[in-house]
């Protein structure tokens, strides 16, 4: 608005200094052929150079208050860049699990604020014997089932197979199984942000060897 009327105001002044040139040219005229005294060409000269004079004020009244815009815009486009470089962003889509910091608080560089779940890489860790192990292949299809949730299937694929066996580890449930050596393989989920999905949730594992075979019915 300040800055439309301020232009409103220079082209008002511009106007009148047109108007008071050409008041003067006349005057000029009429007291050339004696029909003007010399107090009237002064009062015109007068009127003209106040003319100008306003619309020399209103010209920098212009200047002045773009320059203030100016400066207002730098200073809100600085304001725009520190509310950037203060803004967390993620550089994965994930889901928050922590929050290690509270607001305000002053953390050193590299200082951690949250932990977050990747949900492109939320997967189920196996160990299998060899025989099976050998049987798996990249790309393989998956079902995860959820202690929590015997009730559904989530799909997945198999998308890493251990090279070299391992000893398998305590948290496997049978004594038997955890004293064979076993292959680590990986079952990544499909949709990651299926919200039953939460790190360390305990729950099995069945990989289809054979395309044909039927996968078993879920719990009820």
């Amino acid at each position: 608005k300040r800055r439309r009327a301020a232009e409103a105001s220079v082209d008002q002044r511009m106007t009148e200094c047109r108007l008071s040139e050409r008041e003067l040219e006349r005057t000029q005229a009429l007291r050339e052929r004696d029909f003007a005294s010399e107090r009237d060409l002064d009062l015109s000269r007068e009127r003209t150079e106040a003319a100008h004079a306003a619309c020399a004020a209103a010209e920098a009244d212009a200047e002045s208050l773009e320059a203030a815009i100016e400066a207002a815009q730098a200073q809100a486009a600085r304001v725009e860049t520190e509310i950037r470089d203060a803004t967390l962003v993620s550089p994965v889509s994930g889901r928050v699990q922590h929050r290690l910091a509270e607001p305000g608080e002053v953390l050193p560089a590299g200082g951690r604020v949250l932990t977050l779940l990747d949900l492109g890489d939320v997967y189920m860790t196996l160990f299998l014997p060899e025989e099976e192990a050998g049987r798996v292949a990249i790309g393989a299809e998956a079902r995860v089932l959820l202690d929590a949730q015997p009730e559904r299937w989530i799909p997945a694929r198999i998308t890493f197979v251990s090279a070299e066996a391992q000893f398998t580890p305590k948290h496997v449930e049978t004594r038997s199984e955890r004293e064979k050596l076993s292959f680590r393989v990986k079952a990544q989920v499909i949709d990651g942000s299926d919200p039953a999905l939460k790190p360390g949730a305990p729950g099995v594992a069945w990989i289809r060897f054979d395309e044909r075979a039927a996968w078993p019915a879920p719990k009820r």
